[in-house]
């Protein structure tokens, strides 16, 4: 099967470089790039996004999330694709309880707005939905924090160098559902196989708080393990000051306001409809890590 990449000219591509795939030049937000890239296409992926905004602004992540999203699905139409599947995210459907998992049929709470991504996913999801309305056969994949060889912008992968840096002492006290590389390249294949029109599907993996995840990571990295769970009175005063902090500095943020509040909350979720409608593997986290850290540390980056 040939795959054809939509890449914009900034693009970085090493994490592609042994990957025979052919290339087109364009943008999700140039509309007229997009029939080029489609062109004969079976099944298309439309995986694009964009989740920090500390440099462009709120309104960047809009603007590629749901605008992008929007030129995708109508281009689609137009062309008649066979199958469109879209990369949604856990984070558009919102949090949960640690007792009571989320499953698709939630709708993004409405207090969740001030979550910039989750909610531009959330929007995003809609437009999709309303090209199923008009004849798209697509369908909606919502992966939990993806982890595994090859996250060269270290991603999820910087908790593994930050375990191995020793900085992984303090950590937030809600949970996440994390979820190897592989089971959600295999669930993306089986949506566009076989997934429903218009439904969604959760491709999840392990619901963990973030201090079981960080001991996880700590004894495969040899990292040292966390020492203390911050209260969750703590988190709304520390999102303040590290906000204020960041607004005085030029550089990346380690951390965000925003990311600070999310850690009190737990995404757990369930992806009981994507194993048994798309045979979604579920590899355990320790093997997620495992995988991660012996691929950053067998190509030096660590």
């Amino acid at each position: 099967e040939r795959v054809r990449v939509l890449r914009r000219a900034t693009s970085r591509l090493d994490a592609l470089t042994d990957v025979p795939v052919e290339y087109v030049t364009g943008d999700i937000l140039q509309p007229e790039s997009l029939p080029e890239a489609m062109r004969d296409c079976d099944v298309v992926y439309h995986v694009a996004a964009l989740s920090q905004y500390w440099r462009s602004g709120p309104e960047a992540v809009y603007q590629v999330n749901v605008e992008g999203t929007r030129h995708v699905v109508q281009a689609a139409l137009a062309l008649g694709v066979q199958r469109l599947v879209y990369t949604s995210s856990v984070s558009a459907i919102g949090y949960s309880s640690p007792d009571a998992p989320a499953d698709e049929t939630q709708v993004f709470p409405d207090e969740l707005r001030w979550f910039v991504y989750g909610h531009s996913k959330h929007l995003a999801e809609l437009e999709v939905q309303r090209a199923v309305a008009q004849g798209l056969p697509a369908v909606i994949v919502n992966p939990g924090i993806v982890l595994g060889p090859r996250d060269v912008n270290f991603v999820s992968g910087s908790l593994i160098r930050a375990s191995v840096n020793g900085q992984l002492r303090i950590v937030p006290p809600g949970g996440s559902n994390i979820v190897h590389v592989s089971d959600v390249v295999a669930g993306h294949i089986a949506a566009a196989e076989r997934g429903r029109v218009g439904e969604r599907y959760i491709l999840g993996g392990e619901n963990l708080t973030h201090r079981r995840a960080a001991e996880i990571i700590a004894e495969v990295t040899g990292g040292p393990p966390p020492m203390l769970t911050l209260p969750p009175w703590l988190l709304p005063l520390l999102a303040r000051l590290v906000d204020g902090l960041n607004r005085r500095s030029r550089q990346p943020p380690l951390v965000t306001g925003e990311q600070i509040r999310l850690g009190a909350k737990y995404f757990y979720v369930k992806s009981d409809k994507a194993v048994r409608e798309l045979g979604l593997p579920q590899t355990p986290f320790r093997q997620a890590v495992a995988d991660a850290y012996t691929w950053y540390r067998d190509h030096g980056w660590l």
